[in-house]
């Protein structure tokens, strides 16, 4: 089996299932990666040992390695950085959060499609996460072709992440807005949406490290082969996560996908990409209206001062 890489943080319990669930399918290689504690918060210290003690919890014949960050790297250099250790190491890579609990169908499904395009540049990355409801896709394929990743448990060739960069300051140097709005399936209102995300990043105003995963899928007009069947559970909602406080509507039940997998011929899923930028993005013009009004006010109070 592929290797895997666990990065978790202040959340032993949450870590504890999915390490549970790794023991089924028993990968050969972990690398499991912890964050430190924020400063000034000597009750997340005892967590982070917490999590950081359940390296012993890989107890199958296994080669682990582990990176232990003395520091808070925070959500976005701590995942990314993460991901960057490991692939220095392999060539590809299952990727796991610590509130990602995948179906057991979720490793085989990645190691053929990882297989399968391992030398075509047109695909990125394989995703296992499926927000689309059934009514909303298209054919009976196991899988469809996005160019949104969907994180929520995810695998990864070198090659792909050799093109990520997390400081995306200089974006609009790179992608134009036409260029945006044909990648995003014509659609204005996403690529406003998403000029509108993309800035917020680079302007330092939200830690992430996953909406530059997104540029770098467009701006290498790439692909990601998405599970067209659900195959992760987030196990992270609750008062005392970053950004899944709650757990949105658009959640669908984790299901098993079925093989031998029905593969789809290589081309983005128009329809679906449009499903996820309204509901999953708001890209509506009810949201952009609001999206328009909140910067309308900011510049107002900014001439103000």
């Amino acid at each position: 089996m592929l290797p895997v890489l666990l990065v978790a943080f202040n959340r032993p319990k949450e870590t504890a299932r999915v390490i549970a669930r790794l023991r089924e399918v028993k990968p050969a290689r972990v690398y499991f990666a912890v964050d430190g504690a924020r400063e000034g918060r000597s009750e997340e210290t005892a967590l982070v040992d917490q999590t950081q003690q359940l390296a012993k919890e890989f107890d199958w014949d296994c080669e682990l390695r582990t990176a232990f960050q003395a520091k808070n790297l925070g959500c976005g250099l701590g995942v990314s950085t993460a991901i960057s250790w490991a692939l220095t190491k392999e060539e590809s890579v299952i990727v796991l959060e610590d509130d990602v609990l995948p179906d057991p169908s979720f490793f085989p499904f990645c190691e053929e499609l990882l297989e399968r395009f391992k030398d075509d540049d047109r695909i990125f990355a394989i995703s296992g996460c499926n927000y689309v409801p059934n009514e909303a896709l298209v054919g009976i394929n196991s899988y469809r072709f996005s160019r949104i990743p969907h994180v929520w448990g995810w695998a990864v060739w070198k090659r792909s992440w050799d093109t990520y960069n997390f400081d995306i300051r200089n974006w609009k140097q790179e992608v134009s807005f036409s260029q945006l709005r044909k990648e995003l399936g014509g659609s204005w209102i996403a690529a406003l949406i998403w000029t509108k995300l993309f800035d917020a990043v680079a302007e330092k105003k939200i830690d992430t490290w996953d909406f530059q995963l997104v540029f770098a899928v467009i701006r290498s007009n790439s692909l990601v082969a998405t599970s067209n069947v659900n195959l992760i559970e987030n196990i992270g909602f609750g008062k005392n996560a970053t950004h899944t406080a709650n757990s949105p509507s658009y959640i669908l039940p984790t299901g098993a996908i079925r093989f031998p997998l029905v593969h789809s011929p290589v081309g983005c899923d128009k329809r679906s990409d449009l499903w996820i930028q309204r509901h999953v993005f708001g890209a509506r013009l009810f949201s952009v209206g609001l999206l328009l009004a909140k910067y309308a006010v900011l510049k107002l109070r900014i001439n103000h001062n």
